[in-house]
Formats: C-alpha cells, sequence, structure tokens
C-alpha cells in the first residue's frame, strides 16, 4: 500500500564492522502486529541476505531475530513508527551507491484464512508469499547511498 515509503530516506548505513542497517516503515495503514511480519527479502546489489542474517529493532527494544518476533503476539507496530532492520554482513558494504531491493514479508490480518496454521508452522519465505497472503506482490527497488 505504502510501498514506495517502505524505506526511510538516508538511513541506510553501515552498522560497524558487522554489516549494514537501515529503516523500514509498516506497509499497511493501520499498522501491525509483530507476529504477523515474518521477516524481509533483502537484496543489495544482487546479493541476498536471507533471514538468518536479519534482525529487527522496534518499540525501544534490542534486536530480535524474526522467530523471536514470531512471538511477539501482543506487540503492535504502529504506523507512524519506523523499525531498524540490520543486515549481518561482516565487513558492512562499500562507500557509494547502491541498488536495495526489499520485499515485507507480512501476513493479512483480517481474520483466519484457511493457510494460516501450516504457515504457522512451516512459514514460506518473504519473496514465496503470494496471493492474498501477504499486502506486497512483489520486490521493489530502492537508490540508497551509503556516505
Amino acid at each position: 500500500m505504502f510501498d514506495k515509503y517502505m524505506v526511510k530516506e538516508g538511513s541506510f548505513q553501515n552498522n560497524g564492522q558487522d554489516g549494514f542497517k537501515f529503516q523500514v516503515h509498516v506497509g499497511d495503514y493501520r499498522g501491525c502486529f509483530l507476529s504477523l511480519v515474518r521477516g524481509y527479502y533483502v537484496e543489495v546489489d544482487g546479493v541476498e541476505y536471507p533471514l538468518e542474517k536479519q534482525k529487527f529493532e522496534i518499540n525501544g527494544k534490542p534486536p530480535r531475530t524474526f522467530d523471536e518476533i514470531a512471538k511477539a503476539v501482543w506487540e503492535h507496530w504502529d504506523f507512524d513508527d519506523y523499525a531498524t532492520l540490520y543486515i549481518d554482513c561482516p565487513g558492512g558494504l562499500s562507500k557509494g551507491p547502491h541498488r536495495l531491493g526489499l520485499m515485507q514479508g507480512a501476513m493479512v490480518q483480517y481474520g483466519w484464512q484457511p493457510h494460516d496454521q501450516e504457515w504457522i508452522e512451516n512459514t514460506p519465505l518473504p519473496k514465496d508469499l503470494v496471493g492474498e497472503q501477504t499486502k506486497q506482490k512483489e520486490v521493489y527497488y530502492f537508490d540508497v547511498e551509503i556516505k
């Protein structure tokens, strides 16, 4: 819905020698419960960074894995708030322009769907979420820069 606003302008930066980080906005006008956020498809300059390399920081809590986020059933991500997505990439990225591909894997929050139990037990990767089960239908690309 608000996909072109998903990445906060100017937030893309290296995170010391551990990797890089950037701020993301929830792709829904109502916000969502954190347990519905199943991770991100992240690609920078053609290199994919899987869920195992991602951590998510929101609501003043330290960065968490998406396995931990899946248990945050009462915690809400409000529309006005940005979260920080940390990517494990030893040495970080080179300074200069980069091409970021991003897809937010968030399940819909409008009641129980037939596929929901299967998704809870065996969650698809963000890029594999398709159809009516997810808000975002494709990978969006952003031109970003590390200064």
